[in-house]
């Protein structure tokens, strides 16, 4: 069997499955089992392929065939033009995401707090991105701690980023020009709705906090005033119908000048807020 008569056939296993893009995946696995880059399988196409390498391949799509992720399967995903390795203790990165960094960028900060930090991805990013910035990531898994310390390792800036295992504040001290978190949003009636990728391999306590989905936006409210500079911005990624519920538990917290950005999709993605001029 050539690679490109393996590829076909997994990609009609695989929309037999109910995979989403199940050609894109095929690609991706192939590539992975053959140790290329994803562009060079058009070169090995008309090849053979060997029997090491279809035996790897044979694994990879068996194990998409029952919806573990791809990126679970490669150990890496792209956010942001940088891979990141993740695994199943951490959140996939994910697209959207990148609407909360393009808010942090848009303007100055020099000292950043991750709130749930995960994969390291929003942080790393951040620090990667504002050469001159420094950052603290916190979360209570000590999995994602370690995820994360490596991919800070793996874009060279752990020198600049403390990671703390941490109860949201618990384990933070100091103050920070810029908070950022991407906490577990969706509500206990929501999972059941979730695909298998998700639902099933990814961590549930960095998809909800088991009740109505806004427990840690409330946490995260009530304390974080106590940890915002003077005019220090908040910003939080937010499931799409959620704005107007934190907007409001921001607001009545006394931040101020409290606005949302929306994604590529048009969805409420980000609200954002400020601290007083004076600080707290």
């Amino acid at each position: 069997m050539t690679a490109a008569e393996a590829m076909v056939a997994a990609t009609a296993r695989l929309r037999a499955a109910g995979v989403d893009q199940p050609a894109r995946d095929a690609r991706i696995l192939l590539a992975h089992a053959a140790r290329i880059e994803a562009a060079r399988v058009t070169l090995i196409a008309p090849e053979d392929l060997p029997p090491d390498i279809g035996e790897r391949y044979e694994q990879l799509i068996a194990l998409r065939a029952v919806r573990v992720p791809v990126s679970h399967l490669v150990g890496e995903r792209e956010f942001y033009g940088r891979r990141f390795k993740i695994s199943g203790d951490v959140l996939d990165p994910r697209p959207e995401t990148e609407t909360l960094i393009e808010a942090a960028l848009s303007a100055p900060f020099q000292r950043v707090l991750d709130l749930g930090l995960g994969s390291g991805c929003i942080l790393v990013t951040l620090l990667a991105e504002n050469p001159t910035a420094t950052g603290l990531g916190v979360d209570l898994s000590e999995a994602a701690c370690l995820q994360a310390s490596a991919n800070a390792v793996m874009h060279r800036v752990q020198g600049r980023a403390e990671v703390l295992q941490s109860d949201w504040f618990d384990a933070v001290h100091g103050r920070f020009d810029l908070i950022v978190s991407n906490p577990p949003y969706i509500s206990r009636d929501e999972m059941e709705g979730l695909q298998d990728e998700v639902r099933r391999h990814e961590p549930e306590m960095a998809l909800t906090d088991g009740g109505d989905g806004l427990g840690a936006y409330r946490i995260i409210a009530d304390s974080a005033s106590k940890h915002l500079a003077p005019g220090g911005r908040l910003l939080l990624e937010i499931g799409h119908s959620q704005a107007e519920a934190v907007s409001g538990l921001l607001s009545a917290a006394g931040l101020q000048g409290i606005s949302v950005v929306r994604d590529l999709d048009r969805r409420d993605r980000v609200v954002c807020a400020m601290g007083a001029e004076t600080g707290v």
